[in-house]
């Protein structure tokens, strides 16, 4: 991993290789209701005098759950908060704490936000790293991966760890009590593995590949089929099963398929919208957006039907679970053309991720699907249509009071006028 942090956006440290290494999954993973305390004689396993990386809130959750059971291993623990985001400020404040304690391994619990700090603070400093999840959100306590971002929550870039965690930690009674919000979003971000991989990688032969985008595949029927009833019994068989989809199996993929299967155009607007919208939403709140967003550029540009369809099945399993449709529901109702313009370049920076999809996209392309994501199917040639005003013209309408505007952006091979109404 390179010494100094770029500051350019969006830009991806997994480049190709002809040395294919993976990074497939933690050394071990201890799972079920109640298991910090037999996890923390494994913890004791990795080092003595743990430093334990966590957010704000997330710190008190520590110190009643978990610190007591490593004090019976006679660990000698500090705390410290990863501050306002993985941000390269709070990575060099927790170096310096980790050192002053003489801290010899790191235990990161809470949200992928916690856990990508403690990820890379941990291979930073050359030391283990423990990942205590503390919602289904993400499945960052399975990857060799970490966000960077501003600390006002905009995406900067990503790094590749070297290995994946040494010891994960998924307890269900502390999944539990996190608000549902972090589930929903969490299984917007690993359903976005099967429509990402599967036009970045479907077509591949090598067989590590072929098995990641057949696991994608799975991971999108079991949560297509269960999603809905574990928001209705959090706690129950069916809700662990969604929670081991979204930490543990969503993880799995991007192990076996490397950084080919992780992302592509979902998370490159994830990325972009991350430069306008802050804290405002969470990741995969707006992963779930991005998926819309892919698939309407297919359907737009390539007149794919499959993803027609696809986004139409998609748009019904948002609303019966709570995703976001289009950017009002992402608290972009207000959303000015130059803040759309901002979102747009990043997600199509050279680097991107987006560039993974069979086609190219232009920017007025991307802004046309963005604020599109809930079009109809429309029964005409959509590749004939995309090059005319009337397929290109897209509208979002924020909900509300008056005061709200509603932005129409026209799109055509002459370019981009918008109207506030």
């Amino acid at each position: 991993m390179p010494n100094k942090f770029s500051t350019e956006p969006s830009l991806s440290t997994q480049t190709s290789s002809p040395l294919f290494t993976l990074t497939v999954a933690p050394a071990k993973v201890i799972r079920g209701s109640g298991v910090l305390q037999a996890a923390a004689a494994q913890i004791a396993c990795l080092g003595s005098r743990p430093l334990i990386v966590a957010g704000k809130s997330t710190l008190t959750i520590s110190q009643q759950n978990l610190q007591p059971f490593l004090e019976t291993q006679q660990l000698h623990t500090a705390q410290a908060t990863y501050g306002a985001d993985c941000c390269e400020a709070s990575l060099k404040s927790l170096q310096k704490t980790a050192k002053e304690h003489k801290a010899d391994v790191i235990i990161g619990i809470g949200g992928g936000k916690a856990l990508d700090t403690a990820k890379l603070v941990a291979q930073q400093l050359q030391l283990p790293v423990v990942t205590i999840p503390t919602s289904g959100a993400t499945c960052a306590a399975w990857s060799a991966l970490s966000n960077v971002y501003s600390e006002d929550g905009a995406f900067l870039y990503d790094v590749g760890l070297s290995r994946c965690p040494d010891l994960l930690i998924l307890d269900y009674d502390l999944i539990k009590t996190a608000p549902q919000r972090t589930l929903v979003a969490g299984i917007g971000d690993a359903i976005a593995k099967w429509y990402e991989a599967s036009v970045s990688s479907g077509h591949l032969q090598d067989t590590l590949i072929i098995a990641a985008v057949q696991q994608a595949r799975v991971l999108r029927d079991i949560l297509l089929q269960k999603s809905a009833a574990a928001t209705k019994e959090p706690g129950s068989e069916v809700w662990r099963e969604v929670v081991d989809a979204t930490v543990l199996l969503a993880g799995v993929v991007g192990g076996l398929g490397g950084a080919q299967c992780r992302t592509v155009a979902a998370h490159a607007v994830h990325n972009g919208l991350t430069h306008i919208s802050g804290h405002g939403s969470i990741h995969g709140e707006k992963v779930a957006f991005g998926i819309l967003v892919q698939l309407r550029l297919e359907e737009m540009l390539q007149g794919n039907q499959l993803a027609a369809s696809a986004r139409q099945q998609l748009l019904k399993f948002y609303t019966e679970i709570g995703l976001p449709q289009k950017l009002t529901d992402l608290g972009l109702g207000n959303i000015t053309l130059g803040e759309l313009q901002i979102a747009t370049e990043i997600a199509l920076v050279p680097n991107s991720d987006i560039h993974r999809l069979p086609f190219k996209v232009a920017p007025e392309q991307l802004m046309a699907a963005m604020v599109s994501t809930t079009a109809p199917i429309d029964s005409r040639d959509t590749t004939a249509v995309a090059s005319t005003d009337s397929e290109a013209v897209a509208s979002h309408r924020a909900s509300g009071t008056s005061a709200r505007r509603s932005l129409i952006n026209r799109v055509s091979p002459k370019g981009i006028c918008d109207e506030v109404l």
